[in-house]
C-alpha cells in the first residue's frame, strides 16, 4: 500500500501513475528499499521517496526511484528523478524512459477499488467536501471581518487617547 498514489492522463507518453513513499527515519528507509516491489514490480510508473532533507542520499535509492525532500518550512524539492529534470529543463525521451517503471496495473486497480469501497457513496462524500469548503469560506470571511473590526477599534482608542 503506497503512502500516496496519483495519476496523470493528459494524453502524452509521460502519463501514468506516481507513487510516493514517505520516510521519517533512516531505519524505515533502509528496511523499505530492500523490499522486492521497490526494485521489480509494484505500483507506479514514476516512483519517489519523500523524506526530510539529509535523511536519504541519492546514491542510496533503488534503481529508477526519485527523491523528494522536505525542508523545515515544509517546502518540497525534487532532488532526483523525472520531477527534478522537469524542474531544471524539459526532459528528453531517453530521460523519461530511464525513470519510467512498468506499473502493476492489477495492483493499482485493486487499490482504487478498495479506496472507493472505503469511501462509500462518492456523491455523498463530494457533497460533504463542498459543504466543508463553503463553511471554511464563510469562516474565513467572518475572521477577516472581526480582524478589521478589532483593528478599527484599536485605531479609535489610539486616536481617542492622543486627543486627551
Amino acid at each position: 500500500m503506497p503512502d500516496a498514489i496519483g495519476f496523470r492522463a493528459a494524453g502524452s507518453y509521460d502519463d501514468g501513475s506516481i507513487v510516493v513513499e514517505c520516510k521519517t527515519s533512516r531505519a524505515d528507509f533502509l528496511a523499505d528499499r530492500k523490499k522486492a516491489h521497490r526494485t521489480t514490480g509494484g505500483c507506479g510508473n514514476w516512483r519517489y521517496f519523500l523524506a526530510p532533507e539529509g535523511l536519504i542520499s541519492p546514491d542510496e535509492l533503488p534503481p529508477g526511484w526519485g527523491l523528494l525532500t522536505v525542508n523545515n518550512r515544509g517546502h518540497v524539492k525534487p532532488v532526483v528523478g523525472l520531477a527534478a529534470l522537469y524542474r531544471k529543463t524539459y526532459a528528453r525521451d531517453s530521460d523519461i524512459l530511464h525513470w519510467r517503471h512498468e506499473a502493476n496495473r492489477d495492483r493499482e486497480q485493486f487499490l482504487l477499488t478498495k479506496l472507493l469501497n472505503r469511501l462509500g457513496d462518492v456523491e455523498e462524500m463530494n457533497l460533504k467536501v463542498k459543504m466543508a469548503y463553503s463553511e471554511r469560506s464563510r469562516l474565513v470571511t467572518r475572521v477577516n471581518e472581526l480582524t478589521e473590526q478589532l483593528s478599527n477599534e484599536r485605531l479609535q482608542r489610539y486616536v481617542g487617547g492622543r486627543g486627551q
